[in-house]
């Protein structure tokens, strides 16, 4: 049951190919202002030995439009993961269920952070229960701490930032191959409704030459209720597309309609290459400082309106290389 153990890192070892990654994101409560952390295992297809340790780091400062990526690679053999709960070392850099401390640098940038969370919420699974043992999809995703609270401090490029009960997640995915494309998105606290909480995606997987139908799986936490537009059928017949700064969604089912947007400028993405297990490698378009709004309709009940103008997580998988995105260099 994944809930016994939502956070347990799940690699073997072996010849099959793997990649899990532990993330903290979180943004500044009324600025443009965000931070993403990642730790991960990257373990090639039929290459074991050549696993490695990835730690990647982004400050969003959208007020002064700057954007400062890192990421250090280390061989696995420096590197701790524990298959009951978050703790992680990556070299120096340590990850556990209530802190984060470290640092990365690359091409002339530097970020380095020593930071606290706290979380009372439950995990959020994106996916319905069941399919986190099954061998369909190949990669998984779930939310350990919704609304986390993060204090503490940045150090970008020499410059201190302080990190005062910032609000976003702690999160954890992994698979044997990254889905072919997809969105993802998620809001920890709109604009005055600070405890609602947005997971959703829009996906689809290749299997050879046919590609599946696009599922578009969406929760969303509000006002001490969960409600769930992600059962299968669900999430098939839910309404979403997305191209690179923009994606809208509406989706169905018992617990009512949700409908929306997110969307950011091209210039509030950066571009980070992600390997891909099997091989090849993809762009991930990533932005922690997009607009959404969201609307909720229920039978009895008036319609309510979500919205944050700067605070929304807004990532695309993709091959193509029009975005027009920078992509770091690695």
């Amino acid at each position: 049951m994944i809930r016994s153990n939502f956070n347990g890192f799940r690699y073997e070892g072996g010849s099959e190919g793997h990649y899990e990654s532990y993330f903290q994101r979180a943004n500044h409560p009324t600025r443009k202002l965000a931070f993403w952390i990642r730790y991960t295992l990257f373990a090639p297809k039929g290459r074991p030995r050549d696993a490695v340790g990835e730690l990647w780091a982004i400050y969003f400062d959208g007020e002064r439009k700057r954007i400062t990526p890192v990421k250090v690679v280390v061989p696995y053999s420096r590197c701790l993961f524990n298959a009951w709960e978050v703790k992680v070392r990556i070299d120096e850099s340590t990850l556990d269920a209530s802190s984060l401390h470290g640092s990365a640098e690359i091409l002339g940038h530097a970020l380095a952070w020593d930071l606290e969370y706290t979380s009372s919420e439950e995990p959020l699974f994106l996916l319905p229960e069941g399919l986190y043992d099954a061998s369909f999809p190949k990669a998984k995703a779930l939310v350990g701490s919704p609304l986390a609270r993060f204090t503490g401090s940045l150090v970008v490029d020499g410059e201190r930032v302080a990190i005062d009960d910032w609000v976003g997640s702690q999160n954890h995915n992994w698979g044997s191959k990254h889905t072919d494309e997809y969105a993802w998105g998620q809001v920890a606290g709109f604009d005055g409704f600070p405890t609602t909480f947005l997971e959703l995606s829009t996906a689809r997987v290749h299997l050879g030459p046919v590609k599946t139908p696009w599922l578009s799986p969406i929760v969303l936490r509000h006002e001490g209720r969960e409600h769930r537009w992600n059962a299968l059928t669900t999430a098939v017949r839910a309404k979403a597309h997305y191209d690179f700064f923009r994606w809208t969604f509406d989706s169905q089912s018992a617990d009512g309609r949700i409908h929306g947007v997110i969307e950011a400028d091209a210039s509030d993405f950066v571009g980070l290459p992600y390997d891909n297990p099997p091989g090849g490698r993809k762009t991930c378009l990533n932005c922690k400082v997009a607009r959404c709004s969201v609307t909720l309709e229920r039978r009895g009940a008036p319609a309510v309106h979500l919205h944050t103008a700067d605070r929304a997580a807004f990532e695309i998988l993709t091959t193509r290389t029009d975005h027009g995105v920078p992509v770091l260099a690695v």
